[in-house]
């Protein structure tokens, strides 16, 4: 580890984060109280957003909204959602109105009430280049060079994934991510939902609860064997634990990669509630309303082939898994809700030969940071980018505050948050001597 950065001195930061989301909002919110280090964050958008063109109405959190920037290692930060809450005069309303789940548009506001305060954040300033000059990183944007560091966080996200298979989209073919802000013209029209997550059961719920969005027709399609709920259990959500994730690191690439798949639906299963509130707006459709909408429900469906002129119907092509018939079918709306997926930004190509990949994928390290043929105190720290090789919860909220601290920690060179010590139930990578412990001594073996 290398020492302390504190105080960069003129206008060099101890730190830039490029991209700021909820990740690199976070990392915000953990360092702001360490006034002597200098940190700048650059995000092209004019203000914070999150996911704002999927934000459908009367959508909810997966998780506790105690998942937020800062609350599960600085409980008693200024920047916890508990805090803006109180600060808004929310706290008794929302306790009795969010016993059905946090709105996430309510989760919004809290993540720019939090952008609102902090220093450190630089909205509409797109990074075009980042190089290695005299010992530094170079960051530069439209203009020109804007900061030099020798740490850099990496929070640009992940895009919509479009599949390859998607010859042209026109202006009828439309990612999940989008649908907020383009609100395609469904009523009375044939529509083809492409995706079983959580994505796609909100666009169905969507469609089938507006009066004003409702189809002629509505084909809801996805590859996995059924509509599947998020594994939502106690003790697969001890997966989301940092001794778990402890644990998953020091595992063989094969291992980890089968865990992977097994664990899927404990981050990509659509909730149980959602599930269960479609199931009645089509019973609802068929006894009271029959005839207003005529709908398909197709698990195990592999998508082959999506086609369209720009004014011109949309056809969707798919193939069954079980039975490998082809069906192609004529639709006047595509949605996708085929996920996202990550990539190496287009920004880091004046480094790209000093960055050893795995596949398309970082060699991430346990504190985050990657692999980087370059000076031994410059260092790249990437959020959410590390599936592969930290587990499931990667992506997910859960452990953010928990990942910022361990990024804090290797940036000052010290101990600014605790991050070990952590209480669990489950025993991963057991000593053999440990097979009885008491509650005090109940903590994860890694």
């Amino acid at each position: 580890m290398t020492g302390p950065l504190m105080g960069g001195g003129g206008s060099r930061p101890d730190l830039v984060g490029i991209g700021i989301g909820p990740a690199n909002l976070g990392l915000s919110a953990l360092l702001d109280r360490e006034p002597g280090l200098v940190a700048r964050f650059f995000e092209r958008r004019p203000r914070f957003a999150w996911h704002d063109g999927a934000m459908l109405p009367d959508v909810s959190l997966q998780v506790s909204p105690l998942k937020d920037l800062v609350t599960l290692v600085d409980p008693t930060s200024r920047f916890s959602f508990l805090n803006f809450l109180a600060e808004h005069g929310r706290l008794y309303r929302h306790l009795i109105a969010s016993r059905g789940g946090t709105p996430r548009e309510e989760f919004e506001q809290y993540y720019r009430w939090a952008s609102d305060q902090l220093p450190h954040l630089e909205f509409d300033t797109e990074i075009r280049e980042v190089h290695l000059r005299k010992g530094e990183f170079e960051v530069a944007g439209a203009t020109g060079p804007l900061a030099s560091t020798r740490t850099l966080v990496l929070g640009a996200g992940q895009e919509p994934y479009i599949p390859g298979c998607v010859v042209r989209r026109g202006k009828n073919v439309i990612h999940s991510a989008e649908i907020a802000h383009r609100r395609p013209l469904t009523r009375d029209r044939r529509v083809v939902v492409i995706g079983g997550g959580q994505s796609g059961a909100e666009v169905v719920h969507w469609l089938l609860g507006d009066k004003d969005a409702l189809p002629a027709s509505l084909a809801w399609s996805t590859r996995r064997d059924g509509f599947l709920p998020l594994d939502d259990s106690a003790f697969s959500n001890e997966w989301f634990f940092p001794g778990y994730v402890r644990h998953f690191t020091g595992l063989s690439a094969a291992r980890r990669a089968e865990l992977l798949r097994r664990q899927r639906m404990a981050s990509d299963g659509v909730s149980a509630e959602l599930l269960d509130a479609i199931h009645t707006q089509l019973y609802r459709l068929d006894t009271l309303r029959p005839g207003s909408c005529a709908y398909r429900l197709s698990p195990g469906q592999e998508l082959v082939a999506v086609d369209t002129e720009d004014d011109g119907p949309v056809g969707v092509v798919t193939r069954d898994m079980d039975t490998g018939t082809v069906m192609t079918e004529q639709a006047d709306i595509v949605i996708l809700a085929t996920g996202y997926r990550h990539r190496i930004p287009d920004f880091l190509e004046p480094l790209r030969d000093r960055i050893p990949l795995d596949g398309d994928g970082y060699r991430v390290r346990d504190d985050y940071s990657i692999g980087f043929d370059g000076p031994d105190d410059c260092r790249i720290f990437v959020q959410g980018a590390a599936r592969r090789t930290h587990g499931v919860a990667d992506a997910n909220l859960s452990l953010m505050a928990w990942r910022n601290a361990v990024i804090a920690n290797a940036v000052t060179g010290r101990e600014l948050y605790r991050t070990e010590g952590d209480s669990t139930t489950v025993a991963w990578s057991p000593e053999p001597a440990a097979a009885v412990r008491t509650p005090h001594e109940r903590t994860t073996h890694a």
